[in-house]
């Protein structure tokens, strides 16, 4: 079962977005901090992550260079999750290795299309067993 990353230090957030992609039938995973979410990205890496750009403790920046470094199979989709669209912090978003983004605060019919486009990325590059 695929399972998606929730980043947020917000736990409205994590909850709204949670409910959001369990509807879509993936198994929502919930991390308040970016330390624990790496901690999460080490034993078990996501499909999808929805990561709040303005982290305590470390910059989201920081964290996805840290990603880069866990040395898993597979890379997850990475949804920006701004709270305004500022072009530049999306620019600056993608060339970090996120693959789009969505506005907080979340609601269904905002979320649920950016997780299933991102998910038929992750669909599209699922490796065949020999």
């Amino acid at each position: 079962m695929k399972f998606c990353l929730i980043v947020d230090d917000s736990e409205v957030i994590r909850k709204v977005a949670g409910a959001i992609v369990e509807s879509l039938g993936l198994i929502a995973v919930e991390a308040e901090t970016a330390d624990k979410a790496l901690e999460i990205c080490e034993s078990s890496m996501p499909d999808v992550i929805l990561l709040d750009w303005d982290l305590p403790g470390m910059t989201a920046f920081d964290f996805l260079a840290a990603l880069k470094l866990v040395g898993a199979a597979s890379f997850p989709q990475i949804l920006y999750c701004p709270t305004e669209a500022d072009p530049k912090d999306i620019k600056q978003a993608v060339r970090a290795g996120c693959a789009g983004y969505v506005l907080k605060p979340y609601d269904r019919e905002s979320l649920a299309p950016k997780v299933r486009e991102v998910m038929r990325t992750v669909d599209a590059f699922k490796p065949e067993l020999v």
